[in-house]
């Protein structure tokens, strides 16, 4: 059994900046030296999130649209009247979708569906510099 820590860097644009991380997953896997096992994406920080998706731009532009409908950039937030930043609503974005996810991997290839891709989202009111965490455990 072993365990690889890797790291994705990324610029984004912010305001639900929806990312393909997938090949960036697919290749620290491959790299790993491990043939079976997990990998769990993973970003710190309170205003972004990781999924799974169909990565079209049709299913992008429709998550953007509903995650307005859900917590919109408009709305009043507590978060906001304390500190006056104006991103209380990334904030629920981000509780709502969680910060990571596990995908299973055989033979150094993710488990993923067939039009299944992982994506960050970054939910900031601002582009920012992120990084994934890519941790691989497996044999």
């Amino acid at each position: 059994m072993a365990i690889i820590t890797k790291k994705i860097k990324l610029s984004t644009k912010g305001d639900t900046d929806i990312i393909n991380i997938t090949a960036e997953t697919a290749s620290a896997v491959l790299n790993s030296g491990l043939e079976n096992g997990s990998v769990t994406v993973f970003v710190s920080g309170s205003t972004g999130g990781i999924t799974t998706l169909e990565y079209e731009p049709g299913l992008v532009e429709d998550l953007q649209t509903y995650f307005e409908k859900i917590a919109p950039k408009k709305g009043e937030y507590q978060h906001n009247i304390r500190w006056q930043d104006g991103n209380g609503y990334s904030h629920v974005r981000a509780s709502f979708l969680g910060p990571g996810i596990t995908v299973p991997f055989v033979n150094n290839q993710m488990l993923l569906g067939k039009w299944q891709q992982i994506v960050f989202i970054d939910f900031d009111n601002r582009p920012r510099e992120r990084e994934i965490i890519v941790q691989i455990i497996g044999e």
